[in-house]
């Protein structure tokens, strides 16, 4: 596989702090006349969207999933898809129980939108799931493990040990959810053996495990975080395992992993919150920075604000990225947060929302809104913490984008 230049990068990434921005800003559509409303309108309940590095939506813009819950908390509750047009919901799990409403059960599609995988906690294991979106079909695929972000056309996902808990599956594991194989992509011995200085400096000579793996688009990449137990836990028996209402792991620490060939490409001692371009070539971290999927090579994107608590992705055209944001430092109130859509060529930038963010599931950690694109780049779907309960919300252009996946 060939190298970029720095050139090439920029490019790629959308950069164009060397010249100026010709024809009209990305941003602009996002501007004025862009519908926004909650996700469903059934009341007295939660619905929750995973995480920034999914889209909840499908690929055909048919469908879209969500975690619902009635209990106070969130804790448990139910996975769901709706079919946009009509508003009909058809109910794909059951009665599961997750860490937090942070990530809820981490559910999201994955083999062409035919499957969704989530993970859940069931008679004192943690457990990984598929669920046939046709048949209801469910097929338990790892144990003692979580699942993490793979991509939404694959049979790809990684999965890890439970970071509070990870035993013996402490290393960098990938999922085939159609064969159930499980890959060992990399150790954590090989890890440590690779970066120990680094990881000395982190967490000493505790062990080491290898969670929240992050698949590139392209399948030959997997960025990952370290993680280590706290030294306050006390390990549960196997079969009486619970979720804990606090941490209970460190975690911090950015590696990234050539699939492909086998090698290591860089460590970063801040994970922040990263994730991938359609093109598999860029990482987008906060503070609004643009890093090179191989060589970790950073490049600030110029002229926007800094956002205060940022979850930020790419468009699918690559063009504009979307990031929350508290909002006391644009004038609004403690607890107050917005959505951003910015020009990853920075300078142009516009807040999409603002919403009170502080109140909804009364999880011991507390939800975001994780903004995310959908497919096709025309909807921007995110968690609005206001009032008794968190709700989905999407935010639609008035001018669509025909963009397919990956260009």
């Amino acid at each position: 596989m060939s190298h970029f230049s720095r050139r090439q990068f920029i490019q790629l990434a959308g950069v164009a702090a060397a010249s100026a921005a010709t024809g009209p800003s990305p941003v602009t559509p996002w501007k004025s006349g862009v519908r926004i409303h909650p996700v469903s309108s059934i009341p007295g309940r939660h619905t929750i969207h995973t995480y920034f590095n999914v889209s909840p939506e499908t690929v055909d813009g048919r469908r879209v999933l969500y975690y619902t819950s009635v209990t106070p908390e969130g804790y448990t509750g139910e996975i769901r898809m709706q079919e946009r047009a009509t508003g009909k919901e058809t109910v794909l799990v059951r009665n599961l129980e997750c860490e937090d409403a942070h990530r809820v059960a981490c559910q999201q599609w994955v083999s062409n939108d035919r499957r969704v995988v989530f993970h859940d906690l069931r008679n004192g294991e943690v457990v990984v799931v598929t669920v046939d979106v046709k048949t209801l079909k469910q097929r338990v695929l790892a144990k003692h493990r979580m699942v993490s972000w793979g991509t939404q056309d694959g049979d790809l996902v990684p999965i890890y040990g439970v970071h509070f808990q990870p035993d013996q599956y402490t290393d960098v594991e990938l999922l085939n959810v159609e064969s159930g194989e499980i890959r060992t992509l990399v150790t954590a011995k090989q890890v440590r053996a690779a970066y120990p200085q680094q990881i000395r400096e982190l967490y000493a000579d505790h062990q080491i495990s290898t969670p929240f793996g992050t698949l590139s688009p392209d399948q030959k990449l997997i960025f990952f975080k370290l993680s280590t137990m706290s030294p306050g836990y006390k390990p549960l028996p196997e079969g009486h395992l619970r979720w804990p209402h606090a941490y209970e792991s460190d975690r911090e620490g950015l590696v990234c992993f050539d699939i492909e060939h086998r090698k290591l490409l860089f460590f970063k001692r801040n994970w922040g919150h990263p994730s991938w371009d359609s093109r598999s070539t860029t990482i987008l971290n906060m503070p609004n920075l643009l890093i090179d999927g191989r060589t970790g090579q950073e490049h600030p994107i110029p002229n926007l604000p800094k956002f205060p608590g940022q979850h930020l992705s790419f468009s699918p055209d690559g063009k504009l990225f979307v990031t929350d944001t508290q909002l006391t430092p644009f004038g609004g109130a403690k607890g107050e947060w917005g959505i951003a859509v910015c020009d990853v060529r920075g300078g142009d930038w516009t807040m999409l929302a603002r919403f009170r963010g502080d109140q909804g599931a009364t999880t011991w950690r507390k939800n975001h809104p994780h903004p995310a694109f959908s497919p096709d780049g025309n909807r921007i779907y995110y968690n609005v913490n206001s009032g008794k309960y968190t709700q989905l919300y999407v935010a639609e252009r008035s001018q669509p984008l025909q963009v397919s996946r990956g260009a």
